[in-house]
């Protein structure tokens, strides 16, 4: 099994409703995000997939999220936008472009900070 990884960032704001904490409370993170794309069998080049669509895809994902109050978005209206709802949004979105018979998104990783982070995969 062979698997890839790319980071990138993105910037936004949000609150954690029902959350007793400070984190109730309007703030924001610039978040690291890093993507891992696995298969089993190498294409005829010798590589997983090409590290530009993988960063394309999750460019796509992220930009969306990138400055915005992600509370306000249609996906995080009934749910949190917890760094693990956030990374499951990258996930989806990036497998929606990427996922195919070869290749699968295999996990999602968002860092809010330096010491703090949440991953998102599926069985």
């Amino acid at each position: 099994m062979y698997e890839v990884k790319i980071t990138t960032q993105f910037a936004a704001a949000h609150q954690l409703r029902n959350f007793k904490g400070r984190c109730e409370q309007l703030h924001g993170h610039n978040w690291k995000v890093e993507v891992f794309v696995k298969g089993k069998e190498l294409a005829e080049d010798g590589t997983l997939v090409d590290f530009h669509d993988v960063k394309e895809a999750t460019k796509r994902a992220t930009e969306l999220l990138d400055h915005a109050f992600l509370n306000e978005l249609d996906f995080f209206g009934e749910m949190n936008p917890s760094s693990e709802n956030i990374a499951r949004f990258i996930f989806l979105r990036v497998s929606e472009q990427l996922d195919n018979e070869r290749i699968k998104v295999s996990r999602v990783t968002a860092w809010e900070s330096d010491t703090a982070c949440a991953s998102y995969f599926e069985d």
